[in-house]
């Protein structure tokens, strides 16, 4: 069992926080003494504070850049989609 406290401020990472939970991408924004601000990037990009002790059952993954650069492209691109006007 790991815990927030082991993620570092501006990374990514691929974590599943339960056994049942599914996968997701998040970035750590901010720590302070006792928390991590966390992004998570699901449908959409949702913000939260989490206490460095919270359990994350799995770290997979750190992102290196070229894996980040790649998933931006994709996600973001996705995203304009969704907010395109229509002529």
């Amino acid at each position: 069992m790991y815990s927030y406290a082991l993620l570092e401020k501006g990374c990514y990472y691929l974590i599943q926080e339960k056994e049942t939970s599914p996968v997701v991408l998040i970035r750590i924004m901010s720590e302070s003494d006792h928390c991590v601000f966390v992004t998570r990037y699901v449908e959409s990009e949702v913000t939260e504070w989490k206490r460095k002790t919270d359990p994350i059952v799995e770290i997979l993954e750190l992102l290196d850049d070229r894996a980040v650069k790649e998933w931006q492209s994709s996600y973001y691109n996705n995203e304009d989609a969704y907010y395109e006007d229509e002529d």
